[in-house]
């Protein structure tokens, strides 16, 4: 939803990197099979993350193959396909719906108001499937805007209901490892949401709209403040994470969780510290 959650292509071997590829069109692949073709514009680094995350845990039968498709159409790509791309399929539409119906409602945007209802009956559909997950996404959503009209800074009470969200969807099922799941999809939809209010505080700021962090920001420290828990957030995260018993494509995923999430993060002040002159500590 964010593309925060992606990897880092240099730590990554050339086999690597195509198996992540595989992944990320095994689910464009789901996406069009189950929703329609129109459907493949929401694809996500982070659900496929969850997509690549849920396989390595569980290990089910796996199809790989390769096809083309209308971006492209002139060369046969490899795909990975199991019983986890129809749910991450799902779980995209779900967020990637809520994304657009936001951003219809906070800015008035035309390309969101477009996609809310282009994604509309898909969401219908995933929404009959999953209705408890979805009830929280509206309930958690709808917590969020209210906060934001106050317009009172809320950056912890805001990062929870994110993670709340995250976490939901993190827990596929009722077993052994539903727990370990949630807590790590709760720390990871903290981060994304610290990451991308951090990310979009210029932005906001010059435009007049809201931001959790535009008090803060004025504080001295705020840089540091801001990056200590971020830190903290995705350390908890990994933790969770470690107490998984994975073995298959695990070091593509240490890769999105160690270096890849910072990617973004790191771009944007190499870009900021050269617009000063000097390199970045």
């Amino acid at each position: 939803m964010f593309g925060y959650v992606t990897i880092a292509k240099d730590g990554l071997r050339k086999e690597q990197q195509e198996r992540y590829r595989a992944f990320y069109c095994g689910l464009c692949r789901a996406l069009r099979l189950r929703h329609g073709s129109l459907s493949r514009l929401t694809l996500s680094y982070d659900a496929t993350f969850l997509y690549i995350l849920l396989t390595s845990l569980y290990e089910p039968e796996e199809k790989n193959g390769k096809e083309r498709c209308a971006p492209h159409p002139f060369r046969p790509h490899d795909f990975v396909d199991n019983p986890f791309a129809a749910y991450c399929a799902d779980m995209n539409i779900a967020l990637s719906y809520h994304k657009c119906r936001d951003d219809c409602q906070d800015e008035g945007s035309l390309a969101g108001r477009q996609g809310e209802k282009a994604l509309r009956k898909a969401y219908e559909k995933v929404k009959a499937d999953y209705p408890d997950k979805c009830r929280l996404l509206e309930e958690c959503l709808a917590e969020i805007r209210r906060i934001e009209q106050t317009g009172q800074p809320e950056p912890d009470l805001l990062a929870n209901l994110t993670g709340r969200m995250l976490g939901a969807i993190y827990r596929w099922r009722e077993d052994e490892w539903a727990d370990s799941l949630q807590h790590m999809g709760e720390a990871l939809g903290r981060f994304i949401y610290l990451m991308d209010a951090w990310d979009d505080l210029p932005a906001d700021l010059r435009k007049g709209r809201y931001n959790p962090f535009a008090e803060m920001s004025r504080q001295e420290d705020f840089e540091e403040l801001c990056l200590s828990s971020m830190k903290w957030m995705i350390g908890e995260c990994a933790e969770e994470f470690e107490t998984l018993p994975l073995l298959q494509d695990v070091d593509i995923l240490r890769n999105v969780l160690y270096s890849g999430c910072w990617m973004r993060y790191h771009m944007k002040r190499a870009k900021e510290e050269k617009k000063k002159g000097r390199p970045e500590e």
